[in-house]
C-alpha cells in the first residue's frame, strides 16, 4: 500500500480556503457570502491551523471541505450565476440603445427562490421558534428603517408587515412573560409552544444615516431576506394553531402604504401601532373569544419528586394568573408617552387601551370616558384630572408583568422618583451582588420604614460619632500599653518562679491565685492570620488536585475571582453612590437651616 504524501490526509483536506472555495464554485465574493449566509455556512477554526493551512503560518479563511461540496448542488448557485449573465447582457442593450429588448429581460428578471432552504435548514416548527431570537431583532430593527442606497423600501414596509402579524399572534395567543426596558430598546420575553423567544424593539430615533465603516447593510440586508422568508412561515403556522385568519385583515385605510405614509415617518409608525389596537378575524364562524381551557393540574403528580411538581404546580397557577393581569381595566395613554411597547403590553394580558384620537388614528375609546381605570403619563404633572381613575408612569405597567400582580400605585404617581426598574432575566439565587432593592423586592421584611428625619444625620450627630470615634481611640491606645505592662509583669513573674521553684510554699500560693475565679476578656481574631491560613488551605487543596485536571481548577478559581471582583466593584459602586446621596441630604439641610436663621 502506498503511503500518503504530507497534508493529503487528516486536517490538510478537511479544510479549504476562502480562496479556493471561490474557484471552485465560480462565484464573486459577494454571491459567495449571501450563498453562505443563506445556507448557513459560516468560516471554521481549527485545532491545528498550520496542518489545516498545509504548512502555510499566515491567518487564513478557512471553511470545511464537505460544506463547499455541498455548496456545489444547491440550486441557487444557478441563480446567482443568471445574475451576472444578466447584468452583462443588460448592459450591452443599454450600450445599443435597444430598449425593447431591455425591457424584456428585466420582466424576465431570474428570481431568487430559498423557501426550500428554510424548510431544509428547520425540519420542524419548534427548530425554527429556537432560532427565532436574533430574527425578531433584526427584522425590529428594519421596520424601522426609511429607504436607503442598499435597503428598499419594500424590504422595510415587509419587515413592518411581518412584526406586526407576529406581535398580534402573541397578543392573541397570550404568550409574553417579562418585559424590561434598556438603553437598547425593550426586551419582550415570550413563551411559544414551551420555546423561550427574547427580542428587543428599538426605541423610535429619527434614522442618522451611517458611514460604510461603521454598519455594512449590504451584509444585513442579506440576513433580513432570509429572516423574512422564516418569520412568514412561523407567522402562517401560529395564525393556524390560533385559529386566525391568515394573512390578517386590518380595517380599511391602515397598512395600505399609501404616498403619506412613506413619506411622513410619524405617519408611518402611527399606521403601525393603530394596526395593533385591532381585533384579528378568527378562521371560524363565530368572533367571539373563546374561553381559554384550565390546566389540569392533576397531571402535574409525581411521587417520586413531590418538590419538583409542587413547583410547577405552583408556576403553572402563576402564568394562569398572568394571563389576566390586566383583564377588566381600561388605559388611556398620554401623548408623551411611547405607546407601541404598552399597547402590546396591556393587550397581552387582557387590558383595553386608546389614546388621543385627534392626534394619532387607531383609538377605541376617548380620554373623557367614565370607564377608563389607569392614566399613563410621562409629565410632572397634569392640569385636567379625573378622581375615578389611577394616574401612573409607564412604568408600573412593566413592573406589574415582571412581579406577576398589581403593585400599588402610589409608587409610580405623576412627578414621584421611581423605583429601581430591575431586570427580570437575572437568576434570584445568583452568588454574584444583588442590589438591596432587588432583597426588599423578593423579601418584603427587608424594606427600610424609617422617616426622613430619622435617615438625615444632622451635624450635631456627626460630631457625637467623631468624639466617640477618638474616644475609641483613644481607649484603644491605653489597652494596648495596658497589654504590654501586663506582659511585662509576666515575663517578671514567670522570673520569679524561675527563682522560687525550690520554696513549696511560695509555689503552692501561686498556684491557688491561678485557680482563682476572675473577669473573662474577649478574644480579638486576627484578620491577617485567617487570611493568611486560607491561602495556605487553598494551597493545600491545590496540591490535591490531580495533574490532568489542573486546568479546569485554576479555570474555576479564575472565575470564583472574577465574580468576587465584580461583586465588590458594584458595592464600592453603590457605597459611593449612597455617600453622594448622603452628602446632598445633610447640604439640603444645611440650606434650609440657613434660610430658616435669615427669615429669623
Amino acid at each position: 500500500m502506498r503511503r500518503p504524501k504530507k497534508y493529503q490526509s487528516g486536517e490538510g483536506t478537511q479544510y479549504i480556503t476562502r480562496k479556493q472555495a471561490l474557484r471552485k464554485l465560480q462565484l464573486s465574493l459577494n454571491d459567495f457570502r449571501r450563498l453562505c449566509i443563506v445556507k448557513g455556512i459560516y468560516p471554521r477554526e481549527p485545532k491545528h491551523r498550520r496542518r489545516a493551512q498545509r504548512g502555510s503560518t499566515d491567518i487564513k479563511i478557512l471553511y470545511h471541505t464537505k460544506d463547499i461540496k455541498f455548496l456545489l448542488h444547491e440550486p441557487i448557485v444557478w441563480t446567482l450565476r443568471d445574475y451576472k449573465i444578466f447584468a452583462r447582457k443588460t448592459g450591452r442593450d443599454r450600450a445599443i440603445r435597444d430598449f425593447k429588448n431591455l425591457k424584456r429581460r428585466i420582466n424576465a428578471f431570474p428570481e431568487l427562490k430559498i423557501d426550500h432552504i428554510v424548510k431544509e435548514r428547520y425540519p420542524t416548527f419548534i427548530d425554527a421558534i429556537k432560532d427565532l431570537d436574533d430574527c425578531l431583532t433584526l427584522l425590529f430593527l428594519f421596520s424601522t428603517f426609511p429607504s436607503l442606497k442598499l435597503i428598499p423600501r419594500s424590504q422595510s414596509i415587509l419587515c413592518r408587515r411581518l412584526t406586526i402579524e407576529f406581535l398580534h399572534a402573541i397578543i392573541a395567543g397570550k404568550c409574553l412573560r417579562k418585559v424590561f426596558i434598556s438603553i437598547k430598546g425593550y426586551y419582550f420575553q415570550a413563551d411559544i409552544k414551551g420555546q423561550k423567544v427574547t427580542w428587543i424593539v428599538p426605541h423610535y430615533y429619527p434614522f442618522q444615516p451611517q458611514s460604510k465603516s461603521e454598519v455594512d447593510f449590504k451584509i444585513m440586508s442579506i440576513f433580513v431576506e432570509f429572516y423574512a422568508i422564516m418569520l412568514g412561515f412561523v407567522n402562517f403556522r401560529l395564525y393556524h394553531s390560533l385559529n386566525l385568519v391568515y394573512p390578517p385583515q386590518f380595517p380599511a385605510g391602515l397598512m395600505q402604504d399609501s404616498e403619506e405614509t412613506l413619506s411622513n415617518e410619524s405617519a408611518f409608525v402611527s399606521d403601525r401601532i393603530a394596526a395593533l389596537n385591532v381585533d384579528l378575524m378568527k378562521s371560524g364562524e363565530s368572533t367571539v373569544e373563546e374561553e381559554e381551557e384550565d390546566i389540569d393540574l392533576e397531571l402535574l403528580n409525581d411521587e417520586s419528586n413531590p418538590e419538583k411538581m409542587q413547583k410547577l404546580r405552583q408556576e403553572a397557577m402563576e402564568i394562569k394568573k398572568l394571563k389576566t393581569l390586566f383583564k377588566g381595566l381600561k388605559f388611556f395613554i398620554s401623548r408623551e408617552v411611547p405607546r407601541e411597547p404598552l399597547v402590546v403590553i396591556i393587550r397581552s394580558f387582557g387590558g383595553k387601551v386608546s389614546w388621543d384620537k385627534t392626534m394619532f388614528p387607531g383609538a377605541t375609546f376617548d380620554e373623557h370616558d367614565t370607564t377608563i381605570t389607569h392614566q399613563i403619563v410621562d409629565r410632572p404633572s397634569l392640569e385636567d384630572k379625573h378622581i375615578s381613575r389611577d394616574y401612573v408612569q409607564p412604568q408600573w405597567v412593566f413592573d406589574s408583568v415582571n412581579q406577576r400582580t398589581l403593585l400599588p400605585v402610589n409608587k409610580y404617581f405623576i412627578g414621584v422618583v421611581l423605583p429601581p426598574h430591575l431586570s427580570p432575566f437575572v437568576d434570584p439565587d445568583r452568588d454574584t451582588y444583588i442590589p438591596p432593592e432587588e432583597k426588599a423586592l423578593r423579601d418584603p421584611s427587608l424594606i427600610e420604614t424609617k422617616e426622613d428625619s430619622d435617615v438625615e444625620i444632622s451635624d450635631e450627630e456627626e460630631e457625637k460619632k467623631e468624639e466617640n470615634l477618638d474616644a475609641q481611640l483613644e481607649k484603644a491606645y491605653q489597652d494596648e500599653i495596658a497589654d504590654a505592662s501586663a506582659d511585662e509583669a509576666e515575663k517578671q513573674e514567670n522570673n520569679e518562679e524561675e527563682e522560687d521553684t525550690n520554696d513549696p510554699e511560695k509555689k503552692r500560693l501561686k498556684e491557688k491565685k491561678k485557680m482563682a475565679v476572675v473577669s473573662g476578656k474577649p478574644h480579638k481574631e486576627n484578620k491577617r492570620l485567617q487570611h493568611k491560613a486560607a491561602i495556605e488551605e487553598h494551597k493545600l487543596q491545590a496540591r490535591m488536585v490531580k495533574p490532568r485536571h489542573r486546568g479546569l481548577f485554576r479555570k474555576l478559581i479564575r472565575d470564583q475571582q472574577v465574580k468576587e471582583k465584580e461583586a465588590w466593584l458594584l458595592k464600592k459602586k453603590r457605597k459611593n453612590i449612597e455617600a453622594s446621596e448622603k452628602e446632598a441630604r445633610k447640604q439640603k439641610k444645611r440650606e434650609e437651616r440657613r434660610k430658616m436663621l435669615g427669615r429669623a
